[in-house]
């Protein structure tokens, strides 16, 4: 985290908050200050990083965003919720155009959020909190290899804006980021492959891939007081890719 945020006495949760972007989202609200409930798919994620000192302090717990008893069951154990962090994602490619992939991941991506937001909307209430999902540059344009995720990112945007006008007389904001090309787990593969790399940074301006404390410092400003007047809106965090013709 570059940018100062104080969180004090406030409760986090981050859906994926164990890799990635999440995993960023996480280790900066606990510098922040923050009470962080960091969650993950599987043991083996959930292990890994409970061995990473940069989870110190960070609450870890198993969740499937796919199973609405264990996302109630979680959510309704919490005292006190401030911000609700949607990263939980999947993306599977070529694979996403047989239809049942294609609905596995739209369950992840969108009605796994849909569910998250659902069960804390009663505690940001009585906190007038947020919620921020996160989207992608396919929130706006489409991906032949990857019909669900873009399909799903697209969900994501509207769905934000949706939930941002229907929570509104809760106290509650819901923003998105939009984030561009991170270096991830997930997009190994395309850094990894010259010609696709070279191809995806000749249009972005700034000329390199992000790290994922580039998302985690917005999604920060989004749920701080400093966005008090923010609510429906989806933020590119893309180094100008979105901008280019």
């Amino acid at each position: 985290m570059t940018v100062h945020f104080d969180f004090s006495g406030r409760t986090a949760l981050v859906t994926g908050g164990v890799s990635g972007i999440g995993a960023a989202v996480s280790q900066a609200f606990a510098k922040a200050g923050a009470t962080v409930i960091a969650c993950g798919l599987t043991e083996a994620e959930i292990g890994a990083a409970a061995a990473d000192p940069a989870f110190a302090g960070i609450t870890l717990r198993r969740l499937d965003v796919t199973d609405r008893a264990a996302v109630d069951a979680l959510v309704g154990g919490l005292d006190r919720l401030d911000f609700v962090v949607n990263s939980a994602g999947v993306i599977r490619r070529d694979a996403e155009h047989d239809p049942d992939v294609f609905d596995q991941v739209l369950d992840v991506n969108v009605s796994g959020g849909m569910r998250v937001s659902a069960a804390a909307r009663p505690l940001l209430a009585r906190s007038r909190g947020a919620i921020v999902f996160i989207g992608s540059v396919m929130s706006f344009f489409g991906g032949p290899r990857q019909p669900a995720y873009s399909a799903s990112k697209g969900a994501v945007r509207n769905l934000t804006m949706s939930l941002a006008c229907a929570y509104a007389a809760d106290g509650i904001r819901v923003n998105a980021v939009a984030p561009g090309w991170v270096i991830t787990q997930l997009s190994r593969g395309a850094r990894e492959d010259p010609v696709r790399s070279a191809a995806i940074l000749s249009r972005v301006p700034v000329g390199r891939w992000a790290d994922t404390a580039e998302i985690a410092d917005p999604i920060l400003f989004l749920c701080s007081d400093a966005a008090r007047y923010m609510t429906g809106t989806v933020m590119p965090v893309d180094g100008g890719y979105t901008s280019v013709g």
